[in-house]
């Protein structure tokens, strides 16, 4: 009797623990970046901020500091809620000509400012992401190939976005993003 009413019993409480045991949340959402404000400025005295809950996704600049510079945002979802970000006080100012800026953590680039050629300073500012109250990581950190600043444009992958920018020299010099992944913390 005992052999037969074991292996019911063990099969009861193994579908017990599949009915009352929830799935993964990480597997079951789905996460996106939607586009965003996307806003071209002349890039020497410019300044630029991506509207209230999206951050940088992108950036492409044409010519010298005279030229253009376009900026792509894009906003985060999370089974279709919106993800919103909080204003970071950090933010980092350093001459252009031989800047290198990365963020750090779980905080993306949401604004830059530059004033002048050069020899002028950039200013980064930063905010960090939540979903349902919950910060957001940023995950697999990669850095993009250099290309000259003068004709060049870079974005994130689906999943990415911007948190580190390195410029080396006036327009003929190099230019390089970094860009992460979002994931649930």
């Amino acid at each position: 009797m005992i052999k037969r009413a074991f292996p019911g019993a063990l099969a009861a409480l193994c579908l017990a623990a599949l009915v009352v045991a929830p799935a993964d949340a990480a597997l079951a959402t789905t996460i996106e970046i939607r586009p965003g404000h996307t806003g071209t400025v002349k890039e020497s005295y410019s300044s630029f901020e991506c509207p209230v809950n999206e951050v940088m996704t992108g950036r492409e600049h044409r010519g010298d500091e005279n030229g253009d510079t376009t900026y792509w945002c894009g906003r985060i979802y999370i089974d279709n809620e919106q993800a919103t970000t909080v204003r970071s006080p950090l933010w980092a100012r350093m001459p252009e000509s031989n800047s290198f800026y990365t963020t750090n953590g779980n905080a993306a680039i949401n604004s830059r400012d530059h004033w002048g050629d050069e020899n002028g300073d950039t200013t980064y500012g930063t905010v960090i992401l939540f979903w349902q109250g919950k910060p957001l990581r940023l995950v697999n950190r990669r850095w993009t190939t250099k290309e000259p600043e003068s004709n060049h444009s870079s974005s994130g992958g689906a999943l990415e976005v911007m948190t580190g920018r390195r410029h080396a020299g006036d327009e003929n010099g190099y230019t390089a993003y970094e860009y992460a992944t979002v994931t649930l913390g």
